[in-house]
């Protein structure tokens, strides 16, 4: 990152421990990634050596790590914090130095979720005594409901990503490839307010049936629909995502029947996010109206993922979840129809769950959006 993310709010490293103490964990240890982010608003490199904060239930907290990025992490929003921030030399036991400055009645440790395996094992041999538990379990609780400082953040995000979409005629026109359009979405994201693109998706004619589709050197043609999946992060951290579907010129007309279903069954969803419906129920309303269409084969996802500091968090809206939704709580409503070989279509929001409803902050038209062919 060029530009560092903000500290976070006070308190979080307490919370935290708090947390930690009433799950029956002796200490958390965090790697980089979302967790250290969230915790410490420090971006730290995921490198080979040993980046960790280290979160007892009793006892300060201390962030460990390599001494040459010792600067880096003084100089992050971590240094901010009052947060001691050691640095170990190339010839210590950075492991060994964890231990020694824990408790040797550990009984249960969390590991973040994305710790690399290799650390994991590492810790696994320095502290013997201790069961390693996934951090999630703690650390999730804390990031699933999002605060009203976060849920600006997100609008900020989404509004973001929806002046790339109003754009998306600039660049998607019959005769380019979906390489070369994906280039200049990817600009354009930096230019309206983030500071990385994440992904890209540009979909084209029958490439539009894989919902992860990577951008190739297929020549967008007249006729095609065309998926646009993007998102990225913003100077606050936050993410970004939306899907919006395309047509150059005229589409099939069994494609614009599909993408109607699609729309249909979309908005049901949205307009029934309130607090206290089940991810699985509010997976169905979806499901079933395309389902009855005669679609359901080819709605292959759950409807949607949580959002924050990563693009993909909980919650999940997926069946056989019985998570009730609480206000805060922050994710997509992305069904989609994918008939393989030929086309598909899938339309993406991001939806607060508030006290009383849901808020989307995605603003663009969910409608086909039928490109001109230029000559």
């Amino acid at each position: 990152m060029t530009d560092p993310f903000p500290p976070p709010p006070d308190g979080r490293l307490g919370r935290a421990r708090e947390a930690a103490a009433a799950a029956g964990l002796d200490a958390l240890l965090i790697s980089p990634g979302a967790d250290l982010r969230y915790l410490t608003g420090y971006d730290a490199l995921p490198l080979e050596r040993l980046t960790c904060l280290v979160v007892p239930a009793e006892g300060e907290p201390f962030l460990l790590v390599p001494a040459l990025e010792q600067p880096a992490a003084q100089a992050s929003p971590a240094g901010g914090l009052g947060l001691e921030i050691t640095g170990w030399s190339e010839t210590e036991d950075p492991y060994a130095v964890v231990a020694a400055r824990l408790p040797s009645s550990l009984a249960r440790v969390g590991v973040d979720n994305h710790m690399w395996a290799e650390k994991s094992l590492t810790f696994r041999d320095a502290l013997p005594g201790a069961r390693q538990e996934l951090a999630g379990s703690v650390l999730n609780e804390l990031r699933i409901r999002k605060t009203p400082q976060e849920i600006q953040a997100l609008r900020l995000a989404g509004a973001a990503i929806d002046r790339v979409h109003s754009r998306m005629g600039e660049w998607l026109r019959a005769g380019r490839t979906e390489r070369e359009v994906g280039r200049d979405i990817a600009d354009a994201m930096i230019a309206e307010g983030h500071v990385r693109a994440d992904f890209v998706i540009v979909g084209s004619g029958p490439n539009s049936a894989s919902p992860h589709h990577e951008l190739s050197d297929r020549v967008i043609r007249p006729g095609d629909p065309v998926v646009v999946d993007i998102g990225g992060t913003t100077r606050d951290g936050y993410c970004s995502d939306s899907t919006r579907v395309y047509t150059l010129g005229t589409p099939p007309e069994e494609f614009s029947r599909l993408h109607k279903v699609l729309l249909g069954a979309q908005i049901a969803q949205t307009d029934a996010v309130r607090p206290g419906i089940t991810a699985s129920d509010l997976d169905a309303i979806g499901r079933d109206i395309i389902s009855d269409a005669g679609y359901g084969p080819y709605f292959i996802h759950r409807t949607g993922h949580g959002i924050g500091l990563e693009t993909h968090e909980e919650p999940y809206i997926v069946a056989g979840s019985s998570l009730p939704l609480e206000p805060g709580m922050a994710f997509s409503v992305e069904p989609g129809i994918y008939l393989p070989g030929r086309y598909g279509a899938r339309i993406e929001d991001i939806v607060i769950c508030t006290e009383d409803g849901g808020e989307r902050l995605n603003r663009t038209s969910r409608g086909l959006a039928a490109l001109p062919l230029l000559p």
